[in-house]
């Protein structure tokens, strides 16, 4: 465990003429006390289904309570509850033509009690050759309502394991299977296999709150930020073992918080309906999102800004901030005008080769059609600190941290008083 050593008394540059009152808001001693709780030893790194985590819902829960937010419509609290299903392989026997099938050899990505196949009818056989790139052909398959037999050349066999490994997460409920078959057989003509699976439930839940919007309010903007991190693993050199995720993401959840402070604050200022929300396991999956994404209709959801990582210095320094996704809608453009006067600068996402648009919680929304980006500062090519247990606080710029989030409060203005509307996001086929 480390000590902190912060100053909330530092000087710094105010960029946007807010009053005083907004100053004292969002301020550097604000975000510090919100950051600080969240990243805390007593969080226990939040990993999802942990009491770690349910510590930091009951908190997010209590400073929407302080804020005034209501419910989501159909919720009777903040707290929207989910239940993924865990699936372990008890069994696997079979044969492959004439080679054996086990649990060496076979991922299973289902939540059936029990799965019988005595041939290859009823499932779409996928080939995964030696020479093609195994997750760029399996990853959309895993998002596909359908039975599929995936035979995958022994040559990948390293990645087969980080395969079995990710099937094996907690899931939806699904009433398909995906088998995938690890085998130098990739034109077998007979199969006879059998699995047999333990079934658990598993309680999940995201924190949501609302500020209803007055001439627009059926129109609806987000602002997010994922709670989850990855908990608590094996000691390091410094005999830490907790995964505190200061940056990734208490930042961008406290950030949320804030701004809901912000809002609530301003009185009726949003014409259109704001949703706060606060997504869990986006690290094993983003099951937090791609629920919530179904409780709304997406063609009312006029925005989303989901924020992550915004707790270290850009690749331009302080004072800015990139948008992932930033040629996908004119959503970009809108912030960067509504911050002309100041001097923090949004810039495009300087790393398109990391798919960053694809790899936070606003993807699923995105997909849908929704302008929903990701804002954040995260050095994807240097942050030493990423997924690591020295991910605390006293890693943290807290005073550019705060300028990010005026500046998201003072870029989201025209969005949130309906003034300005993204173009939309072109919807995934």
């Amino acid at each position: 465990m480390k000590k902190i050593f912060l100053t909330t008394t530092a000087v710094f540059l105010v960029l946007f003429p807010f009053s005083q009152n907004i100053d004292k808001i969002i301020s550097i001693a604000e975000v510090e006390r919100i950051e600080k709780i969240l990243s805390a030893d007593d969080m226990q790194g939040r990993r999802t289904f942990t009491a770690g985590i349910d510590k930091a819902a009951d908190f997010i829960e209590s400073e929407f309570s302080k804020n005034k937010l209501k419910f989501l419509d159909g919720q009777k609290s903040y707290l929207q509850n989910f239940i993924m299903t865990k699936v372990k392989p008890l069994e696997i026997i079979g044969m492959l033509d004439n080679d054996s099938l086990n649990s060496a050899n076979v991922a299973v990505n289902t939540t059936a009690a029990e799965i019988n196949i005595n041939s290859f009818t009823n499932y779409e056989v996928v080939k995964v050759k030696k020479e093609d790139d195994l997750f760029k052909i399996i990853s959309p398959l895993l998002a596909q309502e359908k039975n599929l037999l995936i035979l995958i050349d022994t040559a990948h066999s390293k990645r087969f394991k980080n395969l079995k490994q990710f099937v094996g997460n907690a899931k939806f409920q699904t009433i398909s299977s995906q088998l995938f078959i690890l085998t130098s057989n990739l034109t077998p003509t007979s199969i006879k296999l059998h699995i047999q699976n333990e079934i658990t439930e598993q309680k999940l839940k995201n924190v949501v709150g609302v500020l209803p919007g007055k001439s627009k309010k059926d129109e609806y903007v987000i602002f997010s930020g994922h709670y989850d991190h990855l908990g608590i693993g094996k000691p390091n050199n410094e005999q830490d073992s907790i995964f505190n995720g200061a940056n990734d993401d208490a930042a961008g959840t406290t950030a949320m918080i804030v701004l809901s402070k912000y809002f609530s604050y301003l009185k009726g200022k949003n014409e259109r309906t704001i949703i706060f929300v606060a997504f869990t396991a986006e690290e094993v999956g983003g099951f937090g999102s791609r629920y919530f994404s179904k409780q709304l209709n997406a063609d009312k959801i006029m925005a989303m800004f989901n924020i992550e990582m915004i707790g270290t210095e850009s690749k331009w320094g302080r004072s800015s901030a990139y948008i992932t996704g930033f040629e996908k809608s004119n959503m970009g453009k809108i912030l960067q005008d509504n911050l002309a006067d100041s001097k923090f600068k949004f810039e495009p996402d300087p790393y398109p080769k990391q798919n960053l648009f694809y790899r936070s919680d606003n993807a699923t929304l995105a997909a849908l059609g929704v302008p929903a980006h990701t804002i954040s500062t995260s050095k994807m090519d240097s942050e030493k600190f990423y997924h690591t247990e020295n991910d605390e606080i006293e890693t943290l710029d807290m005073i550019n941290m705060t300028e990010i989030i005026k500046a998201i409060a003072l870029s989201s203005k025209s969005i949130v008083s309906g003034k300005d509307t993204p173009s939309r996001v072109e919807k995934e086929k």
